[in-house]
């Protein structure tokens, strides 16, 4: 976890997240809080297209599976794979097991890659930014879009590189998830943390 936050069934949250203890935790210790590292970005956004059409909650309780699955997204390797790795995938239990989301880690590891890696997508996703979370200042999740013009631009640069399972709504996700922007609403206790 990359905070320490105290975390208890009364504090008020944002309600996106349920009574459920992991996805609280969640909630109140990693989502939001700006990421800095490169290679953890690409994993917040690989498993964010691995949502699409999910819960977080679904892909929070498989996120170890899938470090495993995935050699700890680690993308050098990753992007050696072929299709023996996505087959053995497909058979796995523990993860989503959607061929075209596999294979596009796999593209998305390259892409990754291509780019310069670590440093060069912090610096490249932060810059849209200019280094510092956007704050929604959203009073109800109501008032808390599923994309913007941002992430609609973020996702077209993306996949102009290579990148796929990277859509507008994908990506306003892992902005929010990754503290590109800080979307707790301003009565939650995260919000002023954040």
């Amino acid at each position: 976890m990359t905070s320490s936050t105290p975390a208890g069934p009364d504090l008020h949250r944002c309600p996106w997240c349920s009574s459920e203890p992991i996805y609280q935790e969640y909630h109140d210790l990693e989502w939001g809080v700006p990421e800095w590292d490169g290679r953890a970005l690409w994993e917040k956004l690989i498993l964010d297209g691995f949502q699409a059409g999910l819960s977080w909650l679904t892909i929070l309780k498989k996120r170890d599976n899938f470090r495993a699955a995935f050699e700890g997204f680690d993308p050098e390797r990753i992007a050696t794979w072929g299709d023996a790795e996505v087959e053995r995938l497909l058979l796995d239990r523990g993860i989503i097991r959607h061929r075209g989301k596999i294979a596009a880690t796999i593209t998305n590891a390259k892409a990754y890659l291509d780019l310069g890696g670590a440093d060069a997508f912090r610096d490249m996703m932060w810059g849209y930014v200019d280094g510092a979370p956007l704050n929604g200042k959203y009073e109800t999740q109501e008032d808390v879009p599923t994309m913007s013009p941002l992430s609609t631009q973020i996702s077209k640069d993306l996949k102009k590189a290579g990148f796929k399972f990277c859509g507008p709504t994908i990506v306003y996700a892992w902005m929010e998830a990754s503290g590109l922007f800080n979307n707790h609403l301003v009565s939650c206790h995260r919000h002023d943390q954040v």
